[in-house]
């Protein structure tokens, strides 16, 4: 329903308008179940209809090599490596701003047009990225992977709608069946939700040890990879807590296949810290700088201080973190604009130990 209400408006504007729905899978003849996914034959029909609505080409553009080598196998390699990753970041970063702008561009196409809740501004120093005007629909943090190069031929004409309402609304005026179109949500490439059945039988299972934060052992599990950092229920313990609280994943360690769960105040997260940073537009001019931090797609952003030093960047927030996996992607903010944003490699709790 996004897309088709910003090709409307592309439409509207002037712009020479060609429909593209991207094939993600060879299981194509699999429908969407409920609103899972978002790249299936349903929706292929779907973005059909509208570019037939709309009175512009369609076409389908196969990159199911691409996003299996680029996204489910990175999915999978993260998990391998005890880490949570975002698969909706690494699509956006590796098929639909890259691969996909990169065909576009060498069609003679200037930009990659998306119903993506964002705007942007052509500030002193380039093309820059922004929040949405609706914030609860906000999506600039998924954007947050974009270089300059890319937001340079991107196009986001949802972004100053002050609500999806209106959106919705607007898709029935100008008669798109998919109006009333439910969000997509969930990984698309594992459609019934199961994504611990998925991973165990891309990962495979075994059973390992479940240790408290002095390394005692108190429970086992059926396979790390199955765990993630702040998860409380799934947990076989054996032994319970000496204050009878609720215990938490804190850690998975999948060399020795254990996992490492202690109280909830544990998860609160003073520092994070990664090598892999990209900047949406031009970078900080200083190594050590004020932002605001955003660790989920939903979550509220947290006042930092962000500093730069052989080649890692560290954040330490005003206010711990709650609950952060590495794996996870941090987006830096200046107000209401994306700076950039980087994969945390590392965490560091804000209670010791012993504590």
């Amino acid at each position: 329903m996004d897309s088709a209400v910003a090709a409307a408006r592309a439409v509207e504007a002037g712009h020479d308008v060609v429909g593209v729905h991207l094939a993600l899978s060879r299981a194509g003849g699999t429908l969407r179940a409920g609103s899972r996914g978002c790249c299936t034959i349903e929706d292929a029909m779907d973005a059909r209809r509208a570019a037939d609505r709309l009175g512009i080409p369609f076409y389908v553009w196969d990159f199911s090599e691409r996003f299996r080598d680029d996204v489910i196998e990175d999915f999978v390699a993260e998990y391998r490596a005890g880490r949570t990753p975002n698969p909706c970041m690494r699509c956006n970063e590796k098929i639909k701003f890259a691969a996909l702008l990169e065909r576009a561009l060498e069609l003679g196409f200037d930009a990659v047009c998306t119903g993506h809740y964002a705007t942007l501004v052509d500030g002193p120093d380039g093309r820059e990225l922004h929040r949405a005007s609706d914030n609860a629909k906000d999506q600039s943090y998924v954007l947050g992977v974009l270089t300059a190069d890319q937001l340079a031929h991107t196009y986001f004409p949802l972004g100053i709608t002050p609500s999806k309402a209106l959106v919705r609304q607007e898709a029935a005026e100008r008669g798109l069946t998919v109006a009333q179109k439910p969000d997509s949500h969930d990984i698309c490439f594992i459609p019934d939700g199961d994504t611990r059945g998925w991973l165990a039988d891309k990962v495979g299972a075994a059973r390992g040890e479940i240790l408290d934060r002095t390394g005692a052992v108190i429970g086992s599990h059926e396979g790390a990879h199955a765990f993630t950092v702040g998860q409380r229920r799934g947990l076989q313990l054996g032994v319970p807590a000496a204050d009878g609280k609720p215990r938490f994943v804190l850690e998975v360690r999948p060399v020795s296949n254990t996992v490492v769960v202690g109280p909830k105040e544990a998860l609160a997260c003073a520092e994070i810290a990664g090598e892999r940073f990209t900047w949406a537009g031009r970078g900080p001019d200083a190594a050590r700088f004020p932002c605001d931090v955003q660790i989920r797609a939903h979550a509220d952003p947290v006042p930092a201080v962000a500093e730069i030093a052989e080649g890692v960047l560290t954040v330490r927030p005003e206010t711990p973190f709650d609950g952060v996996a590495p794996g996870q992607t941090a987006v830096l903010y200046a107000g209401t604009r994306v700076l950039g944003q980087f994969t945390i490699d590392r965490t560091v709790s804000a209670v010791p130990v012993d504590a």
